[in-house]
């Protein structure tokens, strides 16, 4: 919830290529916000930090879903601004606060608390979702400056190796909330796409 560190990142965008082809066309053109129940960070536009190669991952993972045709990814370079990051003690302290004032909303009103997925990678984050989202009306509702932007890492994809505490597909995941932070997007190169 500060700006501590370096706010400008480069961040990867899985898409397909129709998409990305408007998006790198017309620097006016927006991107679409994500606004599923189940989106780890919120609502938002989703992007890969310092990783393409996730980015076209996740883009061959829709494409195999046929969610999308042909699957790319595509950098933009990003001002993180005031920003919800849940890497720092602030702004887990901020998501904690908003988790009780949650439930304790759900219990008032008799609504079944939403769950995340059970499992290993537990994708379908709904109360996550649901918490970041509370906790950006709750600063709505009491006049405070909204966060441009939500970050978070993430352990996903099971173990690298047997016994290993490092996961397959961590990633540091930024939801851009003000398309202003947005200040360009870009080609990744091939080279970019290759393991090491």
């Amino acid at each position: 919830m500060h700006r501590l560190s370096g706010s400008l990142i480069l961040g990867y965008h899985g898409c397909d290529r129709r998409v990305a082809e408007k998006l790198l066309a017309d620097p006016d053109e927006p991107f679409t916000i994500s606004a599923n129940d189940y989106d780890w960070l919120g609502e938002g536009i989703y992007f890969w930090e310092a990783n393409p190669l996730r980015g076209l991952e996740f883009a061959k993972e829709r494409h195999a879903r046929d969610e999308i045709d042909i699957p790319t990814v595509i950098g933009a370079a990003i001002e993180l601004g005031y920003c919800l990051d849940l890497m720092t003690s602030t702004g887990a302290q901020a998501v904690v606060l908003a988790f009780a004032d949650f439930r304790a909303y759900c219990e008032s009103a008799k609504v079944e608390l939403p769950s995340n997925r059970l499992g290993p990678d537990r994708l379908l984050r709904k109360l996550d979702c649901a918490v970041v989202n509370h906790l950006h009306g709750i600063r709505s509702k009491a006049d405070l400056p909204a966060f441009d932007t939500v970050r978070g890492s993430f352990q996903e994809g099971g173990e690298l190796y047997t016994g290993s505490g490092f996961s397959k597909k961590s990633h540091i995941q930024v939801c851009v909330r003000n398309l202003a932070c947005i200040k360009g997007v870009f080609r990744v190169s091939s080279t970019q796409l290759k393991p090491i």
